[in-house]
Formats: C-alpha cells, sequence, structure tokens
C-alpha cells in the first residue's frame, strides 16, 4: 500500500531524475524512509540467480541504483560499490536480449546439425566450403547480436544513497564525482540536520536542486491502513475490524512512526495467538505495548 509519504517521496525522486539535480531527504527514525526508498527503486525485485545472471521477479527493467554504505567506508569503496551496481543493472537491461541470442542461436546449431546428419546419412559429405558456409551464418548472427548488445546503454538515471550520515567529506566527494561524471540524479537520504551539514560543503551544496522531508504518517493514514488490514509481511490479524477506541490506541502509541506501527501490529499478533483471541482489542494493544520500547529509535 503506497502511503500519502511515499507518494510525496516518489514525485520528490522524479524531479531528481528529471532534473539531474542532487536532492536531500531526511527524517526521523522510523517514518519509512528506506522502505520508501527501496519500493521506488524497485531493489526489493532484483535477485541474482547464480554468479551470471541477474533478473527482477518481474521481468521488469531497473533504472536507480539503491545504495547503502558500509560503515566504514572510503571513496573507493563507494566508487567501486555503486560502479558494480550499475554494471549489474545494465547487466539485466541486457538480458531479453541474450535470452533472445540464445535461442536464436540455438536453433542455428540445431538446423546446421540436422544438415550435417542429413549429409552423413546420404553419403555426401560436406564439402570444406559448405562446412565454411554454415559457420559463416552461426557467426553472422552472433556478430549482429553482439553489435545490439554493444548499443544498450547504462540504464541508470537516478542513485540513491541511503544512510547517507555515515559518509565523510572524501566520500561525499566521490559521490560527487560520480553525479558530476554522467546525467543523472543523485538523492542522499539520512537523519535530520544533514541539510545543515552539507551546507558546510560549498561545492556540494550548490549542486543539491531539492531537499524533501520526509514527515511520520498521518492519524486520517493509519486509520485508512487499519481499516483496510493491512499488517507487516508475516503478519496475520483476526479478521474481524477493530473498533475506534482500538484504533485510537495504536495511533497515540506509534505517532505515526512506520517501523513502531510494524513492530506493535507484529507483537499482537503473538498475544492474539498465545491467549487464543479472536479480536484486536484496546487492551490487546496495550498488552503488546508493554512489551515494546517506544522511542524515536
Amino acid at each position: 500500500m503506497e502511503t500519502l509519504e511515499h507518494r510525496r517521496f516518489a514525485e520528490f525522486c522524479n524531479a531528481c531524475r528529471r532534473y539531474g539535480y542532487i536532492g536531500l531527504c531526511y527524517g526521523s527514525p522510523g517514518v519509512g524512509k528506506t522502505l520508501s526508498a527501496r519500493h521506488y527503486s524497485g531493489w526489493d525485485k532484483f535477485r541474482r540467480t547464480d554468479r551470471f545472471h541477474l533478473e527482477t521477479c518481474d521481468g521488469s527493467i531497473l533504472n536507480t541504483v539503491f545504495y547503502t554504505p558500509p560503515v566504514l567506508n572510503t571513496p573507493g569503496i563507494i566508487g567501486s560499490d555503486i560502479c558494480q551496481a550499475r554494471a549489474d543493472l545494465l547487466e539485466l537491461a541486457k538480458q531479453p536480449l541474450l535470452r533472445e541470442k540464445t535461442e536464436r542461436l540455438d536453433f542455428v546449431r540445431r538446423r546446421d546439425e540436422e544438415h550435417q546428419r542429413r549429409a552423413i546419412i546420404a553419403s555426401d559429405w560436406l564439402g570444406g566450403e559448405k562446412v565454411a558456409e554454415l559457420q559463416r551464418t552461426f557467426r553472422q548472427v552472433a556478430d549482429e547480436f553482439a553489435a545490439r548488445e554493444r548499443q544498450i546503454k547504462d540504464p541508470t538515471t537516478l542513485i540513491v544513497i541511503d544512510e547517507a550520515d555515515r559518509l565523510r567529506m572524501a566520500s561525499l566527494e566521490q559521490a560527487r564525482a560520480i553525479f558530476d561524471s554522467g546525467q543523472i540524479g543523485l538523492i542522499l537520504i539520512g537523519m535530520p540536520g544533514i541539510e545543515k551539514r552539507m551546507a558546510r560543503y560549498a561545492q556540494f551544496y550548490s549542486r543539491i536542486g531539492f531537499v524533501h522531508e520526509f514527515r511520520p504518517l498521518g492519524a486520517v493514514e493509519i486509520r485508512q491502513l487499519l481499516e483496510q488490514r493491512w499488517t507487516p509481511p508475516g503478519v496475520h490479524l483476526p479478521e474481524r475490524p477493530m473498533d475506534q477506541e482500538t484504533m485510537a490506541a495504536i495511533i497515540r502509541m506509534t505517532g505515526g512512526n512506520f517501523r513502531l506501527l510494524s513492530r506493535l501490529l507484529t507483537q499482537m499478533e503473538r498475544i492474539i495467538e498465545v491467549n487464543a483471541l479472536q479480536e484486536v482489542t484496546k487492551a490487546v494493544v496495550e498488552a503488546a505495548r508493554e512489551s515494546l520500547v517506544i522511542g524515536e529509535a
């Protein structure tokens, strides 16, 4: 389910991509910044089937790199990791053509083998010229696809760096160098105050085109989520709708923090299973709340 904050974030990302700007996104922990960024980029669809093959679960082609730098990072690590992520997207973009190439070459190979088999059966051995002709046809098809593959360019048009607070000045300069080297957008996601920190780096700050504050969910949105019986992945609550008092308790306890909402609903499932209950009540919410650390972290 896409919330209003996610839609606002998506519009912000689209603007950075369209105009080729650096954007800053900041918000309190747990409001859903990382979740929205992963969903927008489609990074959760991305998987490596083996050492040499990449794919997305729905067959889509991605154009956004989602990257979380390690706690201990250097400009070399940042550059290498992002370069590899872009190479993966390029490989992913080539997959439809590579599948077509494999099918076409397999067809040509089977056809040529059949020609040779029939010639042997008829005691009409293939001469050197005929073999060369078959090989030339196979090579021509391979060269055709190689030329088409070279025409596929890097599909990356936006790079999203999560946990950007981890980046020191040298690593930020590496990110800026990547941004300057191509016509792409760049988004840094961090905690409140990152925009003030960036203001100290004139060369970097001058390239920032948009700043976006990722806000907590509003009471109306949380109520809509609960009315539509949204739950975190793997969490199942009773089908019976919650009453207004129960919803109000959840809204009050979570304060619009998406992470706390997910944790509270998960804990509520455990309380319901342990007590063999058939509905979610205010008492269940309060019992679940006692088992959680309710705060900003």
